[in-house]
Parts: C-alpha cells; sequence; structure tokens
C-alpha cells in the first residue's frame, strides 16, 4: 500500500483530495493508499446528509469566522483543529474478502485501527464503540465514516490528540444521531485526547497497514479543481 501526507492542503482541498484519489482508483488509475493530514486551522465539517441548522451553533461559527464545510461521506460533524490527524484509507472492495460490504469493512478496518493505536498505550484500553467510533477508556478518540463505489472504498477518521476539546462544545450542538453507549453526555465529558505526537501515530498506522511505499505526483490538479468547483461552493456546504 502506498502512503501520501497532504497537511500543506486547504481544508477544501484535504476534502476534495479524499474524492478525488477515490474515483481515481476506481477507474482504474490508481491503487490503495493510506493518506495523512493534520489541520493547520479549525473548521467543521458536517457529514454529508447533516443539516447545518441542527447539528452546528451557526451563531458561534460566523462569531468566530469558523468556515463550515461538508464531505462526500456520512457520519456526524466533526471540528477540526490543529492538534488533530485526519487519516484516509482507499481500499479495494473483493467480493469475498473483509471489504465486501459496509458491516465487514467497518469490523476490519476498525480493528486494525485499535490494534495498532493499542501498541502506543499499551496499559490503556483501546476499543472500538458503536460502529466506527475508536475509544480510549469510556471517551471517544476518534470517529470514522465511509463511502463505497463499485471496486473501492474511502474509510476516513480523525483521531484527536492534542486537541483544544472546548472548541467541539462551543461550535457544535449535540448531535441528532447518537450511539447508545454516549449515554446523552456533552461533547466535554464524551470525548479525550490521545496526547500523543502526531508522527507517533502516522508510524503505528503506516506499519499496520503496510504502507512502506511513498505515493509520488498525487493528482494535485485535479484536487485543486474539485476544491473550488464542489467544497468551496455554498450550495453544497449548505445543501442541508
Amino acid at each position: 500500500m502506498k502512503r501520501l501526507d497532504l497537511t500543506p492542503l486547504t481544508p477544501a482541498e484535504n476534502l476534495a483530495a479524499d474524492e478525488v484519489l477515490l474515483d481515481r482508483c476506481e477507474a482504474g488509475h490508481g491503487d490503495e493508499t493510506l493518506v495523512f493530514w493534520e489541520p493547520r486551522e479549525t473548521f467543521v465539517v458536517a457529514g454529508y446528509a447533516n443539516k447545518i441548522a441542527c447539528e452546528v451553533n451557526t451563531v458561534a461559527c460566523e462569531a468566530k469566522g469558523i468556515p463550515i464545510f461538508r464531505r462526500c461521506s456520512g457520519g456526524g460533524t466533526v471540528v477540526q483543529m490543529p492538534g488533530g490527524l485526519n487519516y484516509s484509507l482507499i481500499l479495494r472492495i473483493t467480493e469475498s474478502g473483509p471489504t465486501r460490504n459496509i458491516t465487514t469493512a467497518n469490523q476490519f478496518i476498525m480493528e486494525k485501527n485499535r490494534r495498532a493505536i493499542t501498541t502506543t498505550l499499551p496499559q490503556s484500553t483501546i476499543s472500538v464503540r458503536g460502529h466506527t467510533d475508536l475509544c480510549l477508556g469510556e471517551k471517544k478518540i476518534a470517529g470514522n465514516s465511509q463511502r463505497r463505489r463499485k471496486d473501492f472504498l474511502l474509510f476516513h477518521g480523525t483521531l484527536l490528540l492534542n486537541c483544544d476539546l472546548t472548541l467541539i462544545s462551543d461550535l457544535l450542538t449535540m448531535p441528532s444521531l447518537q450511539p447508545d453507549y454516549r449515554a446523552h453526555r456533552p461533547h466535554g465529558e464524551f470525548v479525550t485526547n490521545l496526547n500523543l505526537p502526531a508522527e507517533k501515530v502516522k508510524a503505528v498506522l503506516a506499519k499496520e497497514w503496510n504502507a512502506n511505499e511513498e505515493s509520488r505526483n498525487p493528482p494535485l490538479d485535479e484536487v485543486s479543481q474539485l476544491a473550488r468547483e464542489k467544497y468551496m461552493v455554498r450550495e453544497w456546504n449548505y445543501k442541508f
């Protein structure tokens, strides 16, 4: 598997990159890849079907100058900020393998990610809760979502490493959909940081996924074009 770091891109370009890389693989122009990027600014990202007015404190975002974006996959709304680490997996779908359907792919990917993170905190309990949440003890450290095409899938998530977690309560409302294990806890009681350096987490994930080969010549022109035409457009970001 190849490895790609896209941290220097803008928020809209990072969101566009996931879609471009998935579509290129589907079209036969790419292969399985592990992508990393670290936010350098604070912004909100809604899941594909999320209603902005229900999930986001838009007044607070406007007052703080925090932009709101929408990604191409499902799942809940998140706050991206410095101290977080995003990863994306572009994986091939096989008829009889662990990526054959949504459920088996979730289980397969989350278990590998859990195993990787556990190597960094061997005395702690890292578990998969809900369908695609990664937890340290009873608190969430990562949320994930999936988008599938015919031959490839995109699975991506955000790990809280050293984030200002108060921003989540400031910028988001209580989510309209919650996993049972959350037990209606407010954001401040539900999430926590791993308190690990990004490079260490990248290394264990890359090792777990055998992402040893650096991807060369990523399609940055296509990424920039899609960012301009879609992910920077208000009609897309506020479509629901």
